[in-house]
């Protein structure tokens, strides 16, 4: 069986033959995918040149750019020949599996919102990326999707976080926590004590309130808060390991001795630094949606654009979508 993977070519910080470069890397390792291109069609079939294999590359033209300074609301409805809108029109007719998009977040929130709709039951999708741990991978959830939550918001995104670390990530009994200021069960402000409520109820793995500070421990394989704190963690998570890098850099390189210590650990290095990079697990996954729908980073390199591929198409081969129907319906 192959899965054809929609891939907005529009709207990444280093240019369309990019993200080209990343999705035909994708082909190139996995068998089974089809890729379909949005964007210029002849932008496209110059740059691919004599690599557009028309068995496994399918081109729709959309030459329409929603780019990041544009309301999204009001881009998606008038730009209706925008790669992303169009993508997302594909997704909905099933005529593309997943799609994967680098471009605007807002513009990918509210075109899968409108036009590939929510999964019946879902209040508020919600944008989870997976987090490297000291343990494993680890899915935050919400990064960005809903910075206003309510308490059975978070309740829907600790069932749907369980799911997905299961399908994906083949762990039977995920490990459930909700971010907050304390351990303890009465912590936090109004939102995470009544979230904590209804978490504790759902038939999950939930382990109770995690710290910020002990995220990258590994003792959860999901963590759950609104999308304003997500991001939050995100960022600064990603600002620290660069500034630990830029520091590492300087130091490493002030002596002679201290640059035979760097080549004698340039691999270790290497391996700390992918490690700490979440672009190297993928893109953020938009939970929630009817269809399988990848936010790559505005700066993302053509191998995380192949990771997102390749993500894409795990997505559309777990068959999750039926069961977070499944499991929301029973809760209601």
């Amino acid at each position: 069986m192959t899965y054809n993977i929609g891939v907005d070519i529009n709207g990444s910080d280093n240019g369309p033959k990019t993200i080209i470069d990343g999705a035909l890397a994708a082909i190139n390792l996995n068998e089974d995918i089809i890729v379909t291109f949005f964007g210029d069609e002849k932008e496209i079939k110059d740059y691919l040149s004599d690599r557009y294999d028309k068995k496994r590359i399918r081109i729709v033209h959309a030459p329409d750019v929603i780019s990041n300074y544009d309301s999204p609301t009001e881009a998606v409805r008038q730009k209706k020949e925008s790669s992303v809108v169009k993508a997302m029109e594909y997704l909905a007719a099933k005529d593309a599996d997943a799609v994967v998009s680098a471009g605007s977040t807002g513009a990918v929130l509210t075109a899968a919102t409108l036009i590939a709709r929510r999964i019946p039951g879902v209040k508020r999708p919600a944008l989870a990326p997976i987090f490297p741990t000291i343990k494993g991978p680890m899915l935050l959830i919400d990064c960005g999707a809903n910075n206003d939550c309510r308490p059975e918001f978070l309740e829907q995104f600790a069932v749907m976080g369980s799911l997905y670390m299961k399908h994906l990530f083949c762990i039977d009994n995920p490990r459930v926590a909700l971010i907050n200021n304390g351990a303890e069960p009465g912590k936090g402000n109004a939102l995470t004590k009544e979230a904590y409520k209804l978490i504790e109820k759902l038939p999950i793995n939930f382990v109770g309130n995690i710290e910020p500070r002990y995220i990258l421990d590994g003792n959860a394989d999901v963590a759950v808060c609104d999308g304003f704190i997500g991001n939050m963690v995100l960022k600064t998570t990603e600002g620290v390991a660069k500034t630990l890098f830029t520091i590492m850099k300087k130091e490493f390189t002030s002596s002679f001795k201290t640059k035979m210590g760097a080549l004698l650990l340039k691999s270790s290095l290497k391996n700390i630094k992918s490690m700490l990079d979440y672009t190297e697990h993928g893109g953020a996954i938009l939970l929630g949606i009817n269809g399988g729908v990848i936010k790559g980073h505005g700066s993302s390199d053509p191998k995380s654009i192949q990771i997102c591929v390749t993500q894409a198409r795990d997505f559309a081969k777990s068959g999750i979508i039926n069961d977070i129907k499944q499991d929301l319906a029973d809760i209601k």
